[in-house]
């Protein structure tokens, strides 16, 4: 029997590995929301935790050994540091509980009901020139030491535990960090009205994430299997631009970072984008992407069996585990089951496929369709 980087790495290589390998946490794509990780480990009389964050935007809980172990999970994410200098504080604000980011981003929950946190101050918003950014804003240093402390201790760590190393970025990607930093409706406009700004940011990011990249590798690249990248570009109906305006102001930008970090490790590149991606798949792939993340099955365009069919020589599916948004949370344990032995029969036959949920498991998940996933996912994801 394999143990589970062998499996990852079997399945990575489009190879059939002893069974389909499994994802819980080992992205901030994959991760569980904190209400439904105490209510799965209740549910499975695990005892209780302090319960963790890992991600404080998405409020994704800390994935403790035990429930790791319990289901058999694949992957380990050596997820870095932030810098020393900055501090995450929590601020109250009437209604809100709120904080900024390192990037000067304001981000706030609802104290009432509230699940996550949203975005409601964008540090570039007020600046319509390269000029004006440059005079009043300090971008985030990408080479603090902080940043990589104990990096290759936890890779070797995870190494002895016999599972696959994954390492993510120093920040969402080239083109959401443009959306974040100058606001979704500056974003939307820059490539119209001032599209030297928007070139001008996604620049500087790409330049931050390859030195954070040079210094992260350094230490790893030797030792990690799979690098984390990301770039939300389409909704659930289409691209959130025209094919070309990617093609024109990202695609370059892409493939300068992608070709970077592939230069630096034989890793496999993973890279998250949710929606109705397929007008610029290809672009994607040539661009040097190696896994596709989360395949969401309810957007636009998203046939398995053709993705499978078309795409599957050259990416790796890291997702198409169950529909988060008709079946997981609304569905009976029995639809659950459905819909992962059909997704499992599509995806696994050659390797290329690590599954895991259609995104993270959010607040409303019910443990009893999260293990009945689990169950179906060990009855049927084996070669």
């Amino acid at each position: 029997m394999m143990n589970s980087r062998e499996r990852v790495q079997a399945a990575l290589n489009h190879q059939e590995p002893d069974r389909v390998p499994f994802d819980l946490g080992g992205t901030p794509m994959s991760g569980m929301h904190t209400i439904a990780y105490k209510n799965l480990r209740q549910f499975l009389d695990l005892p209780p935790v302090d319960i963790r964050i890992s991600d404080t935007i998405q409020q994704l809980a800390v994935i403790d050994n035990d429930l790791t172990d319990y289901l058999k999970v694949d992957i380990h994410n050596i997820a870095p540091r932030s810098s020393a200098a900055y501090n995450l504080v929590y601020q109250d604000e009437g209604n809100y509980t709120t904080y900024t980011d390192e990037w000067g981003i304001g981000w706030r929950k609802p104290k009432k009901g509230g699940l996550y946190y949203d975005m409601y101050r964008w540090p570039l918003a007020p600046y319509d020139t390269v000029e004006e950014i440059k005079a009043n804003y300090v971008w985030p240093d990408p080479t603090d030491p902080n940043r990589f402390a104990g990096l290759r201790e936890k890779a070797l760590k995870t190494i002895e535990q016999g599972k696959a190393v994954v390492i993510g970025s120093i920040s969402a990607g080239i083109s959401e960090m443009h959306a974040w930093t100058r606001g979704f409706e500056k974003y939307f406009t820059d490539f119209y009205l001032y599209p030297d700004v928007a070139e001008y940011i996604m620049d500087v990011v790409v330049d931050i994430k390859m030195v954070f990249w040079e210094k992260a590798l350094e230490q790893v690249g030797d030792l990690v299997d799979v690098v984390i990248e990301a770039d939300d570009l389409a909704g659930q109906k289409n691209l959130f631009f025209h094919p070309d305006q990617y093609r024109q102001f990202i695609k370059p930008r892409h493939t300068k970072l992608f070709q970077y970090i592939k230069s630096k490790t034989s890793a496999k590149l993973f890279y998250h984008c949710d929606g109705a991606l397929v007008p610029i798949l290809w672009d994607l792939i040539e661009s040097g992407i190696d896994i596709l993340n989360p395949v969401q099955k309810s957007a636009a365009g998203i046939d398995y069996q053709q993705l499978k069919k078309e795409y599957g020589k050259d990416l790796t599916f890291w997702g198409a585990g169950i529909d988060t948004q008709l079946v997981f949370d609304r569905g009976t344990p029995e639809q659950v089951r459905a819909d992962v032995k059909e997704n499992i029969e599509i995806m696994a036959p050659g390797g290329g496929y690590i599954f895991t949920p259609i995104h993270n498991t959010q607040a409303t998940v019910p443990p009893e369709n999260y293990i009945a996933m689990w169950e179906t996912l060990r009855e049927y994801g084996v070669y």
